[in-house]
């Protein structure tokens, strides 16, 4: 699947758009409520599922320093957050429609097109995420799409090109392959994105 390196290369950047965005721009994912109704014993009973609920220990900081990266590690999570999530559902919905197309030439016009588009749309809305930012959606991609952004473009487009898309990112400090780690050096992130998600942040 050629083409898809834009979405990628700008995922290192800081790709996309949010789901949802308020006024100020500030990304935001709501809690899940789902009401509905079952038959038990010839009753009705109505029922409600919600997101679920995490209960931590309210965090300690040893410095003004340290808080003040928790809060930024918040915000950003906020920020980058919805865009690793519809990272996720663009890849799914390409990969999905490519396998429908029957020739080689059709999937690489099809690529070329959605290419395009992303470049379009999303590329002067990244430019104004920050550095870390990047960083962060290069994780919290490998967290929705369980592969990192570097392996998810080794397999559309392959082995050079990806690895010339790596060697820019790591001029400027990143890494394509940067994977996700929610129990080691990401335990932190991973408890801020559930309480995002869950809509408790």
């Amino acid at each position: 699947m050629k083409r898809l390196s834009a979405l990628l290369f700008l995922s290192w950047m800081g790709l996309h758009s949010a789901m949802a965005q308020e006024d100020s721009g500030a990304a935001v994912l709501s809690p899940t409520v789902k009401v509905g109704k079952v038959l038990v014993d010839g009753d009705t009973i109505q029922y409600m599922e919600m997101s679920n609920v995490y209960v931590y220990p309210e965090p300690t900081f040893k410095s003004k320093k340290q808080q003040q990266a928790y809060m930024r590690l918040v915000t950003n999570v906020k920020k980058v957050l919805p865009i690793a999530k519809e990272a996720r559902q663009m890849l799914i919905e390409t990969a999905e429609y490519i396998e429908t197309l029957p020739t080689q030439k059709e999937r690489d016009e099809h690529l070329k097109r959605v290419e395009a588009a992303i470049v379009a749309e999303y590329k002067p809305r990244m430019k104004k995420l920050t550095f870390s930012q990047g960083k962060l959606l290069i994780k919290l991609i490998d967290r929705e799409c369980h592969s990192t952004a570097y392996e998810a473009i080794q397999a559309f487009i392959g082995p050079v090109r990806s690895g010339m898309w790596q060697a820019f990112a790591w001029m400027f400090g990143a890494s394509l392959k940067k994977g996700y780690d929610p129990e080691g050096v990401d335990r932190l992130t991973e408890r801020v994105v559930l309480m995002v998600e869950a809509g408790q942040l």
